[in-house]
Parts: structure tokens; sequence; C-alpha cells
């Protein structure tokens, strides 16, 4: 037979308590200057608002100016402010709360040496808000007291409620067997702590529900190297035993340190995390709740450093856990229902100081203790940090919660269990600068947390005021009173003679009388009964008929709290989606600020170039103009040198001398100048347009071009060039010389050029193409064979070697 292993069920996850939600209190103290010379660097500006100021020789920027920041909180209290006034703002709604059924978390938060210590215990005369906040809760509960023992803690976080018998027997065997300490012992209190509040300045909670009874508990424990600690067990007075063995007799001579236990942590049916084995001291006034910390007070570790002669090694939490429950029916006794008890907790915690090893001038354990006090100091920004960026980003992240003691005792409270609320005591002489300017940051920031608010208790069924009603007496024995006032007397019954028939019959007349009465008293009240019952059952109906009506409403306002809780979560949805809009919208307007940045980055770059190449252009077309010149100046050059000495024709060696053919091209627009000098070609072919048939029976062509010279006069030029056949059949012609004719009138002065560089040339710019020997060496004509078209110019790059 096979079994299957069944799997653990998971559990349901747990519902937030409200929708509600209250950011954290954060509180600044200023303690005073210890010495009147030394340097301030903290000033109050307003009831909330301080400001830090760099000691002398502090630099906190690149510039090497001093720099002043300022930090907000709900509320400062400067230097004058009295331990009453403090807890009034700070601790004394706490303690409402608490009576009311709600819990709360209270933690001072400081440097090594800022008063934290003071803040939460005080000194005789000034008590601080620990021992303020028990008197408050003695002083409203005091009279509605349930006996001790009545309630009952179990090791799992729970509370039960024993009946009166069992309660006193419990009672006879603690007080006499276990703990047997006389009366004026438990009175006696230790002078350090006598006096620690004055009459004149107690505080009480209104409203306190009378149809309740009330028990407190307290328990102390540290956290000392991430190691919690009970600090009421009776044991860890003797940590120095020497070992025994079975005999009795001891092992060894030495004796060897036996380090207390540590406690753990664990979670409630209630996802409540608590201290398992931890004591709880139940306490029935202010002074024995008060004896019971000190007595926890003084095994706390403390050490003597630089900064502080009694440094707090471990963080310290005083938990006071207050159980109510309600009268029965009667206000006689406590209602005996488990699920009817209520227990709310106060939690003060005083958290170690942040320090720097170097300045406490620690070694060997003091070093590893400052180490752990900072490192869950850390977690605790870290915690927050996480917290305050899911709630401001929408985002999901999880809370490292169990990295350290502190924050995974108190995760249930950050997580809407209660109210939460922070004193930042800081000290402002100049060497806790650096310190306090952490301290300060971490404070303000941990003020945007926000934490759930707490739903309130439900209320029983029971009719209020039950307590004083049974104390005076109910209206049933007032009925009863009166209706025996209202019967008639009776006559005297004494017989003295035996044959007195006087005294009987009165009797008897008498007794009829009050039965004929009582009959009448009794159909009376029948008729009233009935009466009363006729009118109850229309009560009842009428209540039904309500009833029916407001179970319909209620119904309505089901389908109302739905549609609002719809609505409730269609909002938080939107707001989740708002922020990550605007997480998203600010990425974006950083990532446009940059694009932005680079877009004048890159204008300026571009302008800067176009400016540059506007330049250089500048400079390319002065530069042509220049060239233009050289180029103009050179061809006046050439020609000049061509007019002044004929070139020689080339001729081909395979022909002789004066056997060549020429073309004779002369356009129909030519002009007969009239001049002497005619230019003569013998053995030509004159042509006003050449064709394929003239060139392919000359060797030789000419070419006579008209124009305009600069001085105005028309000058004659003979462009000269050989006909050479080409592969595809037909003739090109590769020009080789130019001559040029001129006349001049002997009014006109002959004008002389001169050659400047950069001077721009002076007339056609086709005469310095023609004019120059290497473009008139490189360009032919040609003239396919078969074709119908004119002559075209064809470029062929060949340079011809002139003969030297």
């Amino acid at each position: 037979m096979f079994y299957r292993k069944g799997r653990t069920p998971r559990r349901p996850p747990k519902k937030p308590s409200n929708t509600q939600k209250d950011p954290v209190g954060v509180y600044c103290r200023v303690r005073p200057l210890g010495v009147e010379d030394e340097e301030c660097c903290i000033e109050v500006i307003s009831s909330s608002t301080i400001q830090l100021h760099a000691p002398e020789g502090f630099k906190t920027n690149r510039n090497g100016e001093y720099k002043e920041t300022q930090y907000s909180f709900k509320k400062v209290f400067g230097v004058s402010i009295s331990q009453m006034e403090l807890f009034e703002y700070v601790a004394k709604p706490l303690v409402d709360d608490l009576i009311n059924g709600r819990n709360g978390l209270l933690f001072t938060y400081g440097v090594t040496g800022s008063g934290k210590t003071f803040t939460m215990t005080g000194s005789p005369g000034q008590g601080g808000l620990l021992p303020r906040s028990l008197d408050m809760i003695f002083n409203s509960i005091g009279p509605y007291q349930a006996k001790r023992y009545v309630f009952k803690t179990d090791d799992k976080n729970g509370m039960e409620v024993q009946n009166e018998v069992d309660a006193l027997l419990e009672r006879q065997k603690r007080e006499n067997v276990s703990f047997p300490k006389s009366s004026s012992s438990r009175q006696r209190l230790d002078p350090e702590i006598a006096d620690m509040i004055k009459s004149e300045e107690a505080y009480k909670t209104d409203g306190v529900d009378e149809d309740s009874s009330y028990s407190v508990f307290v328990s102390y424990i540290e956290i000392y190297n991430n190691y919690i600690y009970d600090l009421l067990e009776e044991n860890q007075d003797d940590a120095i035993k020497p070992k025994w063995n079975g005999g009795g007799t001891p092992v060894r001579q030495n004796t060897e340190f036996i380090a207390p236990q540590s406690k753990t942590l664990r979670e409630d049916q209630n996802h409540t995390m608590y201290v398992s084995g931890c004591v709880e001291v139940e306490v029935k006034s202010a002074e024995e709740a008060f004896q019971v910390f000190w007595r926890g007070q003084k095994k706390r570790k403390v050490a003597n450093t630089r900064l502080n002669r009694e440094s707090s090694r471990s963080h310290s939490v005083f938990i006071v856990k207050l159980a109510q429950a309600p009268l029965d029916a009667d206000g006689d006794n406590i209602l005996q229902d488990r699920n009817q008890v209520t227990v709310s907790q106060l939690c003060l915690v005083d958290l170690a100081g942040s320090e720097r090893t170097g300045r406490t001038g620690a070694e060997g354990t003091r070093i590893r203790e400052a180490g752990n006090i900072n490192q869950s100091l850390l977690n605790l920004r870290t915690c927050i940090e996480i917290l305050r960026e899911n709630q401001m980003c929408g985002t999901n992240r999880m809370v490292p919660y169990r990295d350290s003691k502190v924050t995974h005792l108190f995760k249930n409270y950050f997580d809407g269990e209660g109210k939460v609320r922070m004193v930042v005591c800081v000290n402002p002489k100049a060497d806790d600068y650096e310190e306090t300017l952490l301290v300060m940051r971490f404070a303000e920031m941990t003020q945007e947390v926000e934490v759930a608010r707490p739903v309130d208790r439900p209320i029983c069924g029971f009719t209020p005021g039950r307590r004083h009603r049974n104390q005076r007496g109910g209206p049933i024995d007032k009925v009863i009173n009166h209706l025996v006032q209202s019967l008639p007397p009776l006559p005297s019954s004494e017989l003295t003679d035996p044959h007195d028939d006087i005294t009987l019959p009165r009797l008897i007349e008498a007794l009829q009388n009050r039965h004929r009465i009582r009959q009448m008293m009794i159909d009376e009240y029948n008729n009233a009964a009935n009466r009363m019952k006729s009118m109850l059952q229309d009560l009842d109906n009428n209540q039904i008929s309500k009833d029916d009506l407001i179970h319909e409403q209620n119904g309505k306002l089901v389908d109302k709290d739905k549609i609002i809780q719809n609505n409730k979560t269609e909002i938080e949805r939107l707001e989740k989606k708002n922020r990550m809009q605007e997480h998203k919208i600010d990425i974006l307007q950083k990532t446009t600020k940059i694009y932005e940045d680079d877009k004048r980055s890159m204008k300026y770059e571009l302008e800067t170039r176009e400016q540059r190449l506007q330049r250089e252009l500048t400079d390319k077309k002065r530069m042509e103009q220049r060239m233009h010149g050289v180029v103009t100046d050179t061809q006046h050059k050439w020609a000049k040198e061509c007019t002044a000495t004929p070139v020689r024709p080339l001729h081909r060696r395979s022909r002789s001398a004066g056997g060549e053919k020429w073309v004779d091209h002369k356009p129909s627009s030519s002009l007969d100048l009239g001049t002497v000098l005619q230019p003569v070609i013998p053995n030509s072919i004159q042509v006003s347009a050449p064709s394929e048939k003239a060139l392919s029976k000359c060797d030789r062509y000419v070419l006579t071009h008209q124009e305009i010279a600069s001085d105005g006069e028309i000058q004659t030029k003979l462009i000269k060039g050989e006909v050479i056949k080409t592969r595809g059949g037909g003739q090109a012609v590769q020009f080789t010389d130019i001559e040029t004719l001129r006349q001049e009138l002997t009014t006109v002065p002959r004008r002389k050029r001169k050659s400047s560089e950069g001077e721009p040339a002076i007339g056609d710019g086709t005469d310095g193409a023609w004019t120059d020997v290497e473009t008139r060496c490189s360009v032919a004509m040609e003239m396919r064979a078969g074709s119908n078209m004119g002559p075209g110019f064809e470029h062929h790059g060949i340079t011809k070697r002139r003969k030297p």
C-alpha cells in the first residue's frame, strides 16, 4: 500500500487592514550643548524646521563654500522643551490608542550621546516617555483592572480568560511558592527611579470603557549583536557559574562563562511577530511596572566609550501589552469568551546610537558591537527606503525585514498593524556634524513612508452601563418593595382569652381583605402584563419590519460598499498608473534634456563648421580668381609668343614638302576686311562647312575664325590641324597651330598688358581656352563615316609633343 505525501497548505495572504494611510510621525529633539564655548552646528528655524551649519574648517562642496541645509519634521523641540510637553505631543496619542485597542510603536533614533535614553527613560523629577506612558495607563484603567491572573498569557502570543476560582488558586500558588516577597519589599522603590513624575503632571485618558476589565503585562528585551535576550529572566543574573557533575562536586576549580540563551522570533496565527519564550509580567500599578523595567535596565549592555560614559551597546525594547475583555450581561464577571478579548501593545524602543569606530576609540569587542549596531541601523534605513520607493513609484520590491532582528520584529507595524512614531535626537556640537547630517536625511525620508491605519475593534452587543447598574440594585427590587408597602397592615393577633371572639374574626377579615386586594392587584398586573405583551408583540412586529428594512438597507449598503471598494481599487490602480506615468515622464524629461543639450552642442558645432566652410569657400573663390588671372596672363603671353614667332607646321614623313592638300573652311559669316595681306593657301579645297567627302581627300585642315579683339578691332585667326583617319572609318581633325591676323589704327596707342598675380583676365574666356597650348593640342574634330550630321568636337586628351 502506497501513501501519497500531502503538501503543506499555503497560508492565505494577509489582507490589508485599511485603505486609509497615515505618514510616519517624525519629531526632532535638540539637546543642549555640554560646554558653553563649544561650536554649535544646529539652529532651530521654526517649530517644524531646523538648519544645519557646517562647522568651521569643514567644506561641503567643490567651490569651497559653506553649505547650509534645512530639514522639516512634524514638530521640532528645542533645548528648552520639557519632558511633559514632549510626552503630550509624541506619546500621549499612542497611549490613547493603546487603551482603545490599537497598537503603537515609538522609537528614539540618533547619534551616540544625543539624548535618546534620557528622552525615553528620563531622570528623577524629569521622567521620560516610558514612565509617563505607564503612569497615564494606570491612571486611566485603575478602577477597572481585573484581579491578578484572571488574564493569562500562553506561549503563542495569545491571551486566555480564567474564572475567579482558577485565578485565585494560581494567585495563591505563585505568590506563596514561586515568588515569596514581602509586601514591604514590593512597595519599596529604587531611589534612582523614585519621584519620576510629579502628581500635577499626571495624564488620564477620557472615554475609557467602564464595562470592560483590563490587565497590563510588560516584557523587556534587548537586541545585542543581532541576538535577542530577555532582560527579565531570573537566571540571567548568574552568568558565571562553576560546572558541577552528577555527584554535586565541581568538575574544575576554575569557573566558565555560560552565555545567556538567546530568543527566537515567531509568527502567531494572526501573522504577528513576537519573541518566543519571553517573560511577561502582570503589573497592577505604574510603580510596579517601572520597577520591573528598572530591574531589566540594570542588565542592559552598556560600555564606556570616548563619546559617552554609559553608551548603549544594544537596542532595548520595552513592550506594554494591554488585555481587555467586556463584562457579561449582569456586569459582575468577565465574559468567558476568548474571541472577545482584545490585546493591544505599545512598543517603546531605545535604539543604540550610530557611531564611527575612529571617534569612539573602540577596540576588540567594542568594534564588533559598533559594527553590528551600524549594520542593523543600515538595514532599517534600507527597509524604509524600499518602502518609500514602493509607495511613491508603484514598484513591488521585497522589503528585507529578515536581514535584521529589529526590522523583523516590527514588520507588522510597517505593514499596517499600528501607528509608528520616531523621535530623532540630535546633538548640536560640531564634532557630530557628519553623523547628524546622515541622521537628518534618513529621518526626513522616513516621514514620507505611509502606514495603513488600523481597524477599530468590534463592539460587543451588551447594554452599556452594566457595571454601575448592578452595583446600585435593579428595578425589580424597587417594584417588590412597593407592592409590600401597598398592602394594608395586619391587626394584632395576640390571644389572651380562650373565649376571645374578636381577634380571630378581625384577623380573618384582614387576611380576606389582603387576599382581595392581592387578587385585584394580580388581575391588574395580569391586565397590565397582557397590555404589555400586546405592546411587546406590536413592538416585535415593528422591530421585525424594521429589521427587514434594515436588512434591506444593509444589502444596499453592501452593494454600495462593493461599488465604493471597486472605485477605491480603481482609484488605487489609476494612482499607481499615474505614479508610473509621472516616473516615466521624469525619465523622458531627463532624456529630452540630454537630447536638447546634445542638439545645442551639435548645432553649435554645425555653425562652427559652416563658418569654417564659408571661409574655405571664400578662400577658394579668391584662389580661383587668382588662378584665373594667372591663366589669362599666361594665355596672353602665349598668344603674343605665337604671334611673334610663327610655328612651323609639322609634316608627315610619308609625304614630300608641298604635297599636302588643305581643306580651307571659311564660314559664310566671315567678313572681307580689305587688308593688303590675305591668307593664301595653295592646293586647298574651300568649303563653308566641313564635310566627310572634303576631309577624306585632304591631309590638312584650316579654319578661318573672326572675332572682336580687346581694342574693338576685328582679328582673324587661322586654326590649323591635321586630318587623321579613325577606326570607325571617319576622319578626325587634331588642331596643332593657330595664326592670328590683326590690324591696328595709328591713332590708337598700343595697349600694354601687365601680368599680375590675382588680376582678372580681360576679354572673352573663349580666347584663353583656344590660345592655351595644352588646350589646342588636345582638341580634335571628328566626323564619322556615313553621318548626316555636322562636325562635332571631341576631346581626346592626347598631348602632342612639340619639337624643341
